[in-house]
């Protein structure tokens, strides 16, 4: 497997950077030192046999090396520019998870000047937390930021390479961990200054004397802010969006419920405003993925769509859904159609309890596997929802998972089907919505892009087929030239229309 030309490293100051180089797909890489003002190349890296993809700490100076083989992957590594490198680690697919240490992989960057880092790791707790880590023993050290419900996502060292800067986690909404303390202080400052926004120093001088500002929440697209710490000056430069009005939108809350097993799922829930909060319409709306995804806070335009129709709007984090965890995940292996449809159904008749959902009045909604999950709902349980929409939702699940055996190494395509299948010989076909089309009681509208490569365009018409032979009426449309998502915007704005003409015939929400 080859990475092809990669940037390694830049220099702070602009005077070179470190470049990965392939001369063909079939020769190891060289990694070069390319000057950006005199143009002068050398070689940093000779071509070792088998490493085809290198990394480089933050002071420049190349430590590891990667061989991925047919059988897994080996690590080469150094505690400097003077060593040579040698080989620390060997992961084998036919290992164990444990074994192969597959958490420690996630390497964000090498401490110039150090054999220890940090690591995220879910090893100790089955939450991804951050550690210390030890490159040449690959031992993990103390934690460093963990959180009690929720993985820790990602984490970024200072300029230098010698410290941390911040992390980031995902709880009722996106979170930033400065370990910097004047940054932390400015965060602290922002937050007070822009509050109900989730807050981010996108970018800011050397000197820190100016930062771009950026903010954003459920209700509002984003805006762009020139801010002078030490003026204490806040300038608005301007916004993703400004022709929607903030005040006009519909805020989202972070809600949770009990599932029939007892499991806790968390969700977003939109209230239409100017509508009393009893008795509303209902959209739920299953995100894709469906493993190691997830929803969040941040402004949704489809969200504040359907919400402006007058709908209440759910988007349940069912079970395998990603940042809750690795028992939260692995809860949902061998559970599409089946308890991950449950916690659906499951958050509806919290919604009904709750008063806010109109239980005769409930749509499914949803895109790749929300579109399966809207199709599916409403096949497995008429008596629940009045309709269903999907745009390029899987109908065939043995024929997709032969289609994503295409983009997987033999094993894990094998792993990837028992994450789906779930052990023991499950038949996919039972909760596949073409060979359950007949069972159909509900108005389906069926979409997709003839160019989809993630979900075929042949599941669409797999269940279009089906629905014919069944006798069975469904709305259906092509988008020519779409992937699996919209680029025309002129597609997307009929897929809007389309929906709500779809929705206020069959859901009304008046």
């Amino acid at each position: 497997m080859a990475d092809g030309d990669n940037a390694l490293y830049v220099d702070p100051d602009g005077e070179y950077l470190l470049q990965s180089i392939q001369a063909s797909s079939t020769e190891y890489p060289t990694v070069y030192r390319v000057g950006l003002t005199d143009n002068d190349v050398s070689i940093v890296v000779y071509p070792q046999k088998k490493i085809w993809r290198w990394l480089a700490d933050d002071a420049g100076v190349v430590r590891m090396g990667i061989s991925f083989r047919s059988t897994g992957l080996d690590i080469y590594y150094r505690s400097n520019a003077d060593q040579k490198f040698a080989l620390i680690s060997k992961l084998r697919d036919k290992d164990s998870d444990e074994e192969r240490e597959e958490s420690l992989l996630d390497i964000e960057g090498i401490t110039a000047g150090s054999d220890t880092g940090y690591v995220l790791s879910n090893k100790e707790t089955g939450r991804f937390a951050l550690y210390e880590f030890d490159y040449r023993t690959r031992a993990l050290g103390k934690m460093v930021l963990g959180h009690p419900e929720n993985d820790i996502s990602n984490y970024r060292l200072s300029e230098d390479g010698t410290n941390l800067l911040s992390a980031r986690y995902t709880d009722s909404r996106d979170r930033i961990v400065w370990f910097d303390e004047d940054l932390k202080k400015i965060q602290s400052s922002l937050e007070k200054a822009l509050k109900g926004q989730e807050v981010w120093i996108q970018s800011r001088s050397r000197d820190r004397k100016k930062m771009i500002i950026y903010t954003t929440s459920s209700v509002d697209p984003g805006s762009y802010y020139l801010f002078k710490p030490d003026a204490k000056k806040l300038d608005r430069i301007g916004g993703i969006n400004d022709s929607i009005d903030p005040a006009k939108m519909a805020s989202t809350k972070y809600v949770e419920y009990a599932a029939r097993d007892g499991l806790k799922i968390k969700a977003y829930l939109t209230l239409p405003k100017g509508r009393e909060d009893k008795n509303l319409p209902l959209i739920i709306l299953p995100h894709g993925g469906p493993y190691d995804v997830r929803d969040a806070w941040d402004y949704n335009a489809e969200v504040q769509f359907l919400a402006n129709l007058g709908y209440a709007v759910f988007r349940p984090n069912f079970r395998g859904s990603g940042g809750y965890g690795e028992d939260f995940y692995t809860k949902g292996e061998g559970q599409i159609g089946r308890a991950m449809q449950d916690d659906l159904d499951d958050g509806m008749d919290w919604l009904v309890e709750q008063g806010f959902a109109d239980p005769k009045r409930v749509c499914l909604v949803g895109a790749s596997y929300g579109g399966y999950a809207s199709i599916w709902g409403a096949i497995r349980n008429p008596d629940r929802y009045r309709c269903a929409a999907s745009f390029a939702g899987v109908t065939d699940w043995e024929k997709q998972l032969k289609y994503d055996k295409r983009f997987f190494r033999s094993r894990y395509a094998k792993e990837w089907k028992e994450t789906v299948q779930g052990g023991g010989d499950f038949d996919l076909d039972s909760v596949s919505p073409v060979q359950q089309i007949a069972k159909l009681k509900r108005p389906l509208l069926l979409t997709h892009g003839d160019e989809d490569s993630n979900v075929p365009f042949s599941q669409y018409k797999r269940l279009v087929k089906a629905a014919q032979k069944a006798n069975i009426p469904v709305d259906v449309k092509v988008y020519e030239d779409e992937g699996h998502g919209f680029s025309d915007r002129a597609n997307e704005i009929d897929w809007y229309t389309r929906l709500e003409a779809f929705l206020r015939k069959h859901n009304p929400p008046d």
